[in-house]
């Protein structure tokens, strides 16, 4: 038997890839639009070199935070961000009179207010009214129209900040809530593969239990008529011997998934696997299975199902029969390169040596398992 992973480390694992995924669509899509909204600002409201390098100065500490939000790690950059933004803003007001200079402390200030553990509420007071106060610092240096400065620099900028404060509360919610349902997901596949776990031991309860009791019962016999029936006593041996050596057989058989299987049964099996795992299954089938090579396809269905529990982040499975063959095609392939597979290696074998094919392919995010017995030659497979 195989050695397999804790399953709480694959399930962080697992948990961990998507959030991955979710950092890297983050980047993707919202990255350059920071970049290009900072960039546009700047172009548009700057009118020294000087002006340029401050608001650049703000913009760049934006994105830095919105990387780190991103990866998960805000909180090594939230500090020196905000006080890089905060100061941008401050001299925007009262240096430069620029109105858009509240853009970096915006977006530090909504990534990094619901990262908070606690006194989240009052941090988003406290950075609104700072974006307020300072706005409204301008008319002590202005002679400009009251309500325009007020619009400008003291209702646009601490109404966007708040906005886009109270749009990442909800955000953070949601990307909560996709990590736990992923994890949920994940235990209920390792717990699928559990079920299968128990259902191999009752497989071998089922060999040996019975056998050593019928042994039991032979060697009593045999015990009893040693003297009275030697004859009689040598035969239930000899049917002993035989029983334990068929025994031995099966028992490497169940080992290495080898033992006679029913194809229908598989098929329920997995299908119930699969659902219990919360993914969705269609099965096709194209023909009735050949009865001979029912029982390798079925070893190759048990194995690829415990595979794509195992090793897949899979949200559908095809399963399509054909008279001689089974191909299940999964989706949530996880890594670059086809993890190394021993018991799909081992089975490969068997088919080949029975005339078929056995096929592994990784494509596009999608994994292909196949065999198929072309010239019907699968009358010796057990």
């Amino acid at each position: 038997m195989r050695l397999t992973r804790p399953a709480s480390r694959t399930v962080s694992e697992h948990t961990e890839t998507t959030r991955g995924r979710l950092r890297r669509l983050n980047l993707v899509m919202f990255l350059p639009l920071l970049a290009a909204v900072g960039a546009l600002l700047v172009a548009t409201d700057a009118r020294t070199w000087w002006h340029v390098m401050v608001l650049s100065l703000g913009v760049v500490a934006a994105l830095v935070a919105f990387v780190r939000w991103a990866a998960r790690d805000i909180s090594r950059v939230a500090l020196p961000c905000l006080i890089i933004t905060a100061a941008v803003w401050l001299l925007g007001v009262l240096v430069m009179d620029i109105g858009t200079a509240f853009y970096g402390l915006s977006i530090v200030g909504s990534l990094a207010a619901p990262q908070l553990p606690r006194h989240r509420g009052a941090a988003v007071l406290g950075l609104t009214a700072y974006v307020a106060a300072v706005g409204a610092a301008r008319l002590l240096i202005t002679q400009e129209d009251v309500s325009g400065v007020l619009i400008e620099y003291v209702i646009v900028p601490a109404g966007v900040t708040a906005v886009l404060i109270g749009f990442m509360f909800p955000n953070q919610r949601f990307y909560g809530l996709v990590a736990e349902l992923e994890e949920a997901r994940q235990r209920e596949a390792e717990l699928a593969v559990i079920r299968e776990r128990v259902r191999f031991a009752s497989d071998l309860h089922d060999i040996q239990g019975h056998t050593l009791h019928v042994v039991k019962l032979k060697i009593t016999l045999a015990q009893k008529l040693v003297h009275s029936d030697p004859e009689r006593a040598e035969q239930e041996l000899r049917e002993i011997h035989a029983l334990v050596s068929d025994t031995i057989t099966q028992t490497k058989e169940l080992a290495y998934a080898q033992r006679r299987l029913n194809l229908s049964a598989e098929l329920e099996n997995a299908k119930n696997l699969f659902e219990a795992a919360g993914i969705r299954v269609r099965v096709d089938r194209e023909a009735e299975v050949d009865a001979h090579a029912g029982e390798l396809l079925g070893q190759v269905l048990r194995e690829t199902t415990t595979n794509i529990l195992r090793h897949a982040q899979a949200n559908q499975v095809r399963i399509t029969l054909s008279e001689s063959g089974i191909a299940i095609v999964n989706d949530g392939v996880l890594e670059a390169s086809p993890p190394e597979l021993r018991g799909l290696a081992t089975l490969k074998e068997r088919v080949v040596g029975n005339g078929g094919e056995l096929t592994v392919e990784q494509e596009d995010g999608r994994f292909l398992t196949a065999a198929a017995f072309p010239h019907g030659r699968s009358e010796d497979a057990r």
